[in-house]
């Protein structure tokens, strides 16, 4: 594993980190407080985001099956990122499952919204 590649993940969990964590500010449920909101922006992607850098591509190659690589991965993200979200902040709290949907969407386009920026360089053959 090189440097360049090593910058390349710091760069981009920053990026990531910024985007996911704006939108989860944002959309998370208010039952939810600031620091808990912030927590989850920064805590949810260093769980997921070694993931994607460091054990797929022992096992999908981005290079060579780019459309696996990104669908196991972002598949993977989001659903994980859903789960610890449910047992670090909604799993004690009463069960209010309107709210409950509201997190997991706020996590799915948060998801999806950096999945996005990340990708434009791609498409744009930048």
């Amino acid at each position: 594993m090189s440097l360049d590649y090593l910058l390349q993940m710091l760069r981009g969990y920053a990026q990531t980190i910024a985007v996911e964590g704006a939108i989860l500010v944002w959309l998370l449920s208010r039952r939810h407080s600031l620091r808990q909101r912030l927590l989850a922006g920064v805590w949810l992607t260093a769980c997921t985001y070694p993931f994607l850098w460091l054990v797929l591509p022992e096992f999908i190659s981005p290079a060579q099956s780019r459309p696996a690589f990104l669908a196991v991965g972002e598949t993977f993200v989001t659903v994980a990122e859903c789960m610890l979200f449910w047992l670090a902040f909604i799993r004690r709290q009463p069960r209010q499952t309107d709210q409950t949907m509201r997190d997991f969407a706020a996590i799915v386009v948060a998801n999806l919204a950096s999945f996005g920026l990340g990708e434009l360089p791609h498409l744009l053959d930048l």
